[in-house]
């Protein structure tokens, strides 16, 4: 520890340029995929009809389990059916997938397509599932 001060004090403008970057990078990262909502946050929208949920997860793993009324639209395919969403008119669009990890990439495929009202979820299902929220299964 104490060589950790050492190295601090002799080298403050490299170790400040650091935690200026991280700080950078942090920034970016939890901006990069637009907002996020929480699982309980998500229900309430449902609830009140003022969302419906968006799963990019392949099909066998949305057939493993997945939210009641969720649209299934896998990633590698929406780019050719995103149009299908504008039935859902102003309703909030909430993308989820197994871990959080790739529905950044489908915020930001909607939102260069033009639709405005869309965020993710954070965690993704297993996030919903560690809250012991319902899944649905394909039969």
């Amino acid at each position: 520890m104490e060589q950790l001060f050492e190295f601090v004090t002799n080298h403050y403008i490299l170790v400040s340029a650091f935690v200026v970057l991280l700080v950078a990078v942090i920034f970016v990262e939890t901006q990069r995929g637009g907002k996020k909502v929480s699982p309980q946050e998500a229900v309430n929208r449902i609830n009140r009809d003022e969302a419906v949920i968006l799963d990019v997860r392949e099909k066998k793993e949305y057939s493993e389990g997945h939210i009641n009324g969720a649209i299934h639209m896998p990633l590698s395919t929406l780019k050719d059916r995103m149009d299908e969403l504008k039935k859902e008119g102003e309703k909030q669009i909430i993308v989820t997938d197994k871990m959080g990890q790739h529905s950044a990439t489908a915020v930001k495929q909607l939102v260069a397509a033009g639709y405005q009202n869309v965020v993710r979820m954070n965690g993704g299902i297993a996030e919903w599932k560690g809250a012991n929220l319902p899944l649905k299964k394909k039969k």
